[in-house]
């Protein structure tokens, strides 16, 4: 398997964890507004993941997105572009997996999703140049 194809397995990866918290949000009654925020942070994570591996860099074990970001922003400049997201998403990789550590409403899960979608086409953009 070559690095590149290995990258897109992680960003098919990515569009499950996006698919699911957009089903989770969007088709399941009640919604389940922190699952879909934790799948819109493993999009991130995977996305941000699936970039440094295309550039033959092992990701850390980590769940810290913005320690991600950096080290892709060392690589592409552009990824400063995507900051914002990343500290939007941060906090969902760990604290929304537990009761009473985060309020979610309607409208944090709706700027989630799409921050994930965000991060994840823009990662795959570049992922892709790489052909």
């Amino acid at each position: 398997m070559t690095v590149l194809d290995l990258a897109k397995d992680w960003l098919r990866y990515a569009k499950s964890d996006l698919n699911t918290a957009n089903h989770m949000f969007y088709s399941v009654n009640p919604k389940e507004t922190e699952i879909s925020c934790y799948h819109s942070q493993q999009c991130a994570e995977k996305s941000l993941k699936a970039y440094l591996i295309s550039k033959n860099i092992e990701p850390p074990f980590t769940h810290d997105l913005l320690e991600l970001n950096n080290l892709c922003t060392v690589h592409e400049s552009c990824f400063s572009n995507i900051r914002q997201y990343c500290v939007t998403l941060n906090p969902y990789g760990v604290n929304v997996r537990y009761p009473n550590e985060l309020a979610i409403d309607d409208n944090i899960t709706k700027i989630a999703i799409e921050s994930a979608q965000k991060i994840l086409i823009f990662c795959e953009d570049l992922v892709n140049k790489f052909k």
